[in-house]
């Protein structure tokens, strides 16, 4: 018996619901999106927000990563335990007591850590909590070029902050960021790029974002890096914006019908609390890949309700279907495990370390 079958996890992948990874699509993921940065000379930093483990991190890293991205502090202290030192925080931080720790975090040895700002109250409590600190704390600006959530909104107001940033004690203005790139996001960076030039105060860091577009990152004046989450799993959203196909959705969850009600109606084990209530833009919440033309069309807690209407042939009480969510990330987060499968056989499970971490 070899070591890894004498040690592989027992997992019932017909006790349901269970969310399994392809780790042969997960690996061919991320090999995929390293080749194109590679390609064209840009970092790749990849958002750990869509999975939360640090093992598949670390795979990440390994494929040529340069470091990650987190969304919040929790997420980066369980990648920093878990031995990732390069980080970008890409939140505003407020509050004294998430500037402890962020403090804290920074001054571990060997640590790059990096975080967003989009305006100057932020910036003035980073300085507040770094003024004495032994190395200043790399700031980026946040840009709203289009996704009209945080950041700048002009080139002009990008400039401003980093020159505050600039003169303030305990940090260092290291470039621009935005989420995602957008039609105007060219604009935007070729304006602020040539004033920040002007001023003396050059980006050294240029951080694009997003799965859907990250074959676009290229023709971001002066990228140097981009951070995309979704792509290690894909999921239905990515394929409904032509960045992914089904077999590239690495994440499936396994769902059993337990329940025929009516002639076109299904009931699966996988409610809002397995698959998530994100819409998106989408039609019903997940593709069954056995069954593409049904729909789910509305979530319990428990109960994912199949409209089976327009299906030639109809799943069975007792049937194992398969679902690619809307959401990979939020799917996740609702789960304590996820189990990577190999030829339908399960290889490993990961404790999702850094799930619920909101703070």
């Amino acid at each position: 018996m070899t070591a890894l079958a004498a040690t592989r996890p027992t997992v019932d992948l017909a006790d349901t619901p269970v969310v399994t990874i392809d780790l042969d699509r997960m690996e061919r993921n991320i090999q995929r999106l390293q080749a194109y940065c590679d390609a064209h000379g840009i970092a790749n930093r990849p958002h750990i927000k869509t999975h939360k483990i640090p093992a598949i991190a670390h795979r990440q890293l390994a494929a040529g990563a340069r470091g990650i991205t987190c969304q919040k502090l929790g997420e980066a202290q369980v990648m920093l335990d878990a031995g990732i030192t390069d980080i970008f925080l890409t939140f505003n931080v407020l509050g004294e007591a998430k500037l402890a720790r962020l403090r804290a975090l920074a001054s571990r040895p060997g640590v790059r850590l990096s975080v967003a700002c989009d305006n100057l109250p932020v910036a003035q409590a980073l300085s507040g909590a770094f003024a004495d600190a032994a190395e200043p704390l790399a700031v980026l600006v946040e840009c709203d070029t289009g996704m009209g959530r945080n950041g700048v909104q002009t080139p002009a107001d990008a400039v401003a902050l980093a020159q505050a940033i600039a003169r303030l004690p305990g940090l260092r203005f290291a470039g621009i960021m935005t989420y995602p790139i957008m039609p105007d996001t060219r604009a935007f960076f070729e304006a602020t790029l040539a004033m920040l030039e002007r001023t003396g105060l050059p980006a050294a860091v240029v951080s694009t974002g997003g799965t859907p577009v990250y074959r676009q990152a290229h023709e971001v004046p002066g990228v140097t890096e981009h951070r995309a989450g979704t792509y290690v799993f894909n999921d239905r959203a990515t394929v409904a914006a032509g960045a992914a196909t089904w077999d590239d959705c690495a994440m499936r969850i396994r769902t059993t019908v337990v329940s025929r009600p009516t002639p076109t109606r299904a009931i699966l084990d996988a409610g809002s609390k397995t698959l998530s209530s994100d819409l998106l833009t989408l039609q019903g919440y997940g593709h069954i890949v056995e069954y593409p033309d049904a729909v789910i069309v509305r979530l319990s807690e428990e109960h994912g309700h199949v409209d089976l209407s327009a299906c030639a042939r109809k799943p069975e009480i007792g049937e194992i279907v398969t679902v690619i969510p809307n959401h990979t990330c939020v799917v996740t987060n609702l789960h304590a495990q996820l189990v990577g499968v190999r030829d339908g056989r399960v290889e490993v499970v990961w404790d999702v370390a850094a799930r619920g971490l909101v703070r």
